[in-house]
């Protein structure tokens, strides 16, 4: 396997590492020690001011974080399936809100135009967003439209200008810091079709939706589109239907089952640190039955939701892979994640509650990543239809 100097320590009780390049495993390191030098010592911050740390996008565009998996030849690094859910596992170890910038960026918008676009399209934003130089968000969800994306409502009607778009979409990350949005409208014969929407168009707006208890690190959005004019530049040529959204989707959900084990690796580690320096009774409470039964409850799910997503990465490599198992992998990993959170607030006592430790940030960020890219319940009913051959979601 070459030189193995870069094998991460820590939380891999099955050696996955063995499994891995060593590509794999620079990747994996890199981007740890981009969150411990420089996205640890300042998340606290941001998260009690509900800011999103942009400093960063500079150095994420510098290390090749953005656009990870897109083809160098639009400023990507190529990266394989497994070092890019690595990569999205260690910036989760920092904050969800992090990993989410990032996950936005590749998955649900240079994702779409470089699968949808046109070869204009692809030169014009791929290399700057891949540099950071320009960001992107999504814009699916509306205020009364969530796991039913069928239902949008946001009109796109032919002018002789190109399209005008009506609409307002909701909960969109990224959205107010955007240069560009990848908005799903409706056209005048019910096809569901994306445009790329400029912050500067007349009638676009962004406005930051505040007092978020989950996800303070990141930026939350409602965008507002008041007869937006979209040149037909600007439409996605090859994004018609609602399979196309829902592809994006996909790339998005496969990225957050790895992320939401770097915040469970995240909280064991604190639990195990924390159980072995706390003395009650004369000893560590790390000595407990009770507490041991946790942390052992706590790394056997991790570990089982690291082989889970290492294994739906190779069939990602392969072209095999199914948006069903995705789904698993998003409901399954998302809970355990949630559930890991909830365990160390318990293990920490009261000191549980203070971001002196990441475990509450982190439980309160996993709250919202639960039911953000396909609830727990919708993600239950996708597995369901594909075991079962029935459907129920009518």
């Amino acid at each position: 396997m070459g030189d193995r100097s870069f094998r991460i320590r820590g939380v891999d009780y099955a050696d996955l590492s063995t499994l891995l390049s060593d590509e794999e495993i620079l990747i994996q390191h890199t981007a740890r020690e981009f969150v411990a030098g420089e996205v640890l010592p300042i998340i606290n911050g941001h998260h009690r001011h509900e800011t999103f740390p942009g400093e960063l996008i500079p150095r994420l565009g510098e290390m090749g974080f953005l656009g990870a998996t897109i083809p160098a030849e639009f400023g990507g690094a190529e990266l394989g399936a497994v070092a890019y859910g690595l990569l999205n596992q260690e910036l989760e170890r920092g904050d969800s809100g992090l990993r989410s910038f990032v996950s936005v960026q590749t998955a649900l918008c240079m994702f779409p135009i470089f699968t949808y676009g046109s070869e204009e399209q692809k030169q014009r934003w791929l290399p700057a967003m891949s540099r950071g130089e320009a960001i992107g968000c999504f814009g699916l969800t509306e205020p009364d439209v969530g796991s039913n994306p069928k239902a949008l409502k946001t009109r796109a009607v032919r002018t002789t200008d190109g399209w005008r778009l009506t609409g307002t979409k909701m909960w969109i990350t990224n959205g107010s810091i955007a240069d560009l949005a990848i908005v799903w409208a409706r056209d005048e014969q019910d096809q569901i079709r994306g445009f790329i929407v400029e912050k500067d168009f007349n009638g676009f707006s962004a406005p930051l939706m505040k007092g978020k208890f989950s996800l303070r690190a990141s930026v939350t959005s409602e965008l507002v589109l008041d007869g937006v004019v979209v040149p037909d530049a600007n439409v996605l040529p090859g994004a018609v239907g609602l399979s196309a959204p829902l592809s994006c989707l996909t790339q998005a959900r496969y990225s957050i089952a790895w992320g939401v084990i770097g915040a469970a690796m995240a909280c064991y580690e604190s639990s195990l640190k924390y159980a072995s320096e706390r003395i009650q009774f004369g000893k560590p409470i790390a000595s407990f039955q009770l507490t041991q039964e946790k942390l052992v409850w706590m790394l056997t799910e991790i570990t089982k939701a690291q082989l889970l997503a290492h294994q739906l990465g190779r069939l990602k490599e392969q072209g095999q892979l199914r948006f069903q198992q995705v789904s698993l992998a998003k409901r399954n990993n998302v809970w355990m994640a949630r559930e890991c959170a909830r365990l160390a607030r318990e293990l920490h006592g009261a000191n549980g509650i203070i971001d002196e430790y990441p475990v509450m940030r982190h439980l309160m960020n996993l709250e919202a990543v639960l039911t953000y890219e396909g609830t727990h319940e919708m993600h239950t009913l996708i597995i369901g239809e594909d075991i079962t051959g029935i459907g129920a979601f009518d």
